[in-house]
């Protein structure tokens, strides 16, 4: 019987020790995944080819230490929503798909010679990339859902955001303001080209949206507390500067939706009893409504200046290919409808995911001096590039994020409603302004949208007093 004891409690001693190196690595890991949540967007948001291969490989790091960690715990689960996981990894799969060799392309001996890969996909190499990426992705999705299920931890996801997001905004203003030469801070930033650490001014405006969305959400679902308000107010007025001084008009526009999907909640009184009496009132409500749409956009145009004023009225151009007679094929009209030229000549399975740059060249009818590189319209390169199939892929994790979304908006934990209200106004900001753009294809800001998924789909669970 004592050495029945005494191996019992050699078990139990194996067993707390492994628990104890558990909690050590989840902390690590949950560490590790908000170091390269602030990180991944400085070296000019993820653009660079080498950063974002760099990315993929610190993303599987990470995942390797999570598994280690399930296997300490004992716990696999992963948690979160498997719609938009298993959706993700169908797309990642069909990507894989569209890459695999049907056949040569010439019987020619001396060109079969060179082994020519004649795959669905118009660049098989940069689709392969992109399945990489997106299961790059879809891995940050389940370490979030996983690793960031307390308040507290989303608390810190969330503020990390806003952080970048402020660092950035501050960033590029002080760029605007005091650069003269090429290289400020970070070598290929040039005077008067993108904004902040961005080479692309409308990829900064979808970080900027982001944050802009999320600060908004909180600060109108905490119960309009004084000095919250006063907080997330003060931190949204470099974000709100940076969006409008980069002269960005879907960032604009994005920030427009934005603000009307807000007043559309405010004015449900879905909400009511998390604010004042005196808000009850429908048309105060209106009045203070409307007074915040006044201040947000007159400010825009009062700070954005003739710069705005002019951006937004090129836009003629853009959507007009008769004004521009050179035939240079580079305003959205013309790049959109040869997309969908593209689109028709293959509708089933695409060009393939990643290789829309390589497929776009037989379709765009130009004089060849620009060529797109991507269809400035996400849900237009979805379609083009994956077909009728990408696109029933994409329908199933929009379905699987408003299902999602529905249970956790209705929920009676003020902080899960609040978090799924601020998520939702960042990720609607994303779709209004991913019809004129491809902000997305960052993986900078991409991981940034990841977390803004995680956060309107996750589940709060109850604190525990080991738990950071």
């Amino acid at each position: 019987m004592a050495q029945i004891g005494v191996v019992d409690f050699v078990v139990s001693e194996e067993r707390a020790s492994r628990l104890r190196i558990a909690a050590l690595l989840n902390k690590a890991i949950f560490g590790s995944l908000v170091l390269l949540l602030v990180i991944s967007p400085i070296p000019y948001g993820t653009a660079e080819p080498w950063w974002k291969a760099a990315f993929v490989c610190a993303v599987f790091a990470i995942c390797f230490f999570a598994i280690l960690e399930s296997l300490l715990s004992g716990e696999i689960r992963v948690g979160g929503d498997r719609g938009l996981l298993f959706s993700m990894l169908a797309l990642s799969a069909f990507a894989f798909l569209q890459t695999l060799t049907i056949g040569r392309a010439n019987p020619d001996p001396t060109v079969s010679a060179l082994g020519p890969w004649n795959a669905i996909s118009a660049d098989p190499y940069q689709t392969r990339f992109f399945v990489l990426q997106l299961l790059a992705l879809m891995t940050c999705l389940a370490l979030a859902y996983r690793y960031s299920k307390t308040q507290i931890r989303l608390d810190i996801l969330f503020h990390a955001v806003l952080g970048i997001a402020v660092a950035s905004a501050i960033f590029g203003i002080l760029r605007q303001t005091i650069q003269h030469q090429p290289g400020f801070v970070l070598p290929r930033t040039m005077p008067g080209q993108g904004y902040g650490q961005y080479i692309n001014k409308n990829h900064f405006a979808y970080l900027m949206e982001m944050a802009f969305g999320l600060g908004i959400g909180r600060a109108l679902a905490t119960g309009f507390r004084r000095d919250r308000v006063v907080v997330y107010v003060a931190l949204l007025l470099p974000i709100w500067m940076g969006l409008v001084l980069s002269n960005s008009r879907g960032g604009i526009l994005a920030m427009m939706a934005q603000v009307g999907v807000a007043s559309i909640m405010l004015t449900s009184g879905r909400s009511r009893q998390e604010v004042p009496q005196w808000f009850h009132s429908k048309a105060i409500r209106l009045v203070l409504i409307g007074f915040l749409v006044l201040v947000i956009f007159g400010g825009a145009i009062w700070t954005g200046g003739d710069r705005l004023v002019s951006t937004f009225s090129a836009a003629s151009t853009e959507f007009n290919p008769e004004a521009n007679g050179s035939r240079q094929g580079a305003t959205r009209n013309e790049i959109w409808r040869a997309t969908l030229k593209m689109f028709s000549a293959h509708p089933i399975v695409g060009v393939g995911l990643g290789g829309y740059w390589a497929a776009i060249t037989e379709f765009h009818d130009a004089s060849g001096t620009s060529t797109p590189q991507e269809a400035h319209n996400d849900y237009l390169e979805l379609l083009s590039s994956g077909g009728l199939v990408g696109l029933a892929i994409g329908v199933w994790f929009v379905v699987a994020l408003f299902r999602k979304m529905a249970v956790n908006l209705a929920s009676r934990d003020r902080f899960q409603s609040a978090l799924c209200v601020s998520a939702l106004l960042g990720i609607a900001g994303v779709a209004v302004h991913s019809m004129v753009d491809f902000g997305l294809h960052l993986l900078g800001n991409a991981f940034v949208f990841v977390i803004l998924l995680m956060f309107a789909t996750n589940r709060v669970v109850a604190e525990r007093k080991s738990e950071n």
